[in-house]
């Protein structure tokens, strides 16, 4: 809270300060030094040491695999959220049909339609633990369909995360190369990482030592005067000012 304003140079003190205690850092930052004032109390306020694992949080946040993993997943939540969307539809789907399959046979597990999806969740998510199990021929028949539809279920998101992260790795791996070290012509794509996004071209210019040619946005190519601003993901076509003179 001390140094809120070097954190956050655009805003005032106090709204620094407020910036940061509702940000995700400030959240775990009071998450761990909560226990230091209870634990002297009630039996109930030592369970808060546990909270002090949030720490492992703050020191990850440093590391540059722990900012992949956060962008990887903000970047592919709509994917994400998707895909487990319909995780939940097949899971209902298959609840309810072990139901109606198995309601006669096992009137004391499956009791209504919801009780099968402790079921559905343990078959879909290929854990199986055996403590509910079809006895007739069309709930079997279910629970193989269950079965099948469950490795998709996982592969989808595990799919769209891992791709996720080859593009961010690919991205970074762009973002390592020293920009005066381009003997020639090349593409840079622009993102937080190398500082390129959300500057002007005139900006990039100056701090970078760049001479940038075109900007391809999308399906748009953009011409690169000195009052565009770069936005993220922007393919920078673009070579040292030394190539240039």
């Amino acid at each position: 809270m001390w140094t809120a304003d070097q954190l956050y140079l655009e805003k005032s003190k106090g709204k620094a300060v407020l910036r940061f205690i509702f940000s995700f850092d400030g959240i775990i930052d009071f998450l761990t030094i909560l226990p230091f004032f209870f634990l002297s109390g009630f039996i109930v306020f030592r369970m808060l040491r546990v909270v002090r694992i949030f720490r492992l949080f703050r020191v990850n946040s440093q590391y540059d695999s722990f900012n992949i993993i956060t962008t990887v997943l903000f970047e592919k939540k709509n994917q994400i959220l998707s895909s487990l969307f319909i995780i939940f539809i097949l899971m209902l789907a298959s609840s309810l049909g072990i139901y109606n399959a198995e309601h006669e046979a096992q009137p004391d597990v499956y009791r209504n339609a919801f009780s099968g999806i402790w079921w559905s969740v343990s078959t879909l998510l290929t854990v199986g633990y055996g403590d509910i199990y079809p006895v007739t021929t069309a709930g079997r028949i279910i629970a193989i369909f269950s079965a099948f539809l469950g490795v998709g279920a996982v592969a989808v998101p595990t799919g769209i995360i891992s791709a996720g992260f080859v593009e961010q790795y690919t991205k970074k791996q762009y973002s390592d190369i020293s920009f005066t070290d381009i003997k020639e012509i090349g593409e840079i794509i622009a993102d937080e990482v190398n500082g390129l996004s959300g500057i002007t071209v005139g900006q990039a210019s100056a701090d970078f030592d760049l001479h940038i040619y075109v900007i391809l946005r999308g399906e748009l190519t953009v011409v690169a005067s000195e009052s565009i601003k770069i936005q993220k993901g922007d393919v920078l076509v673009a070579g040292s000012k030394k190539i240039v003179k």
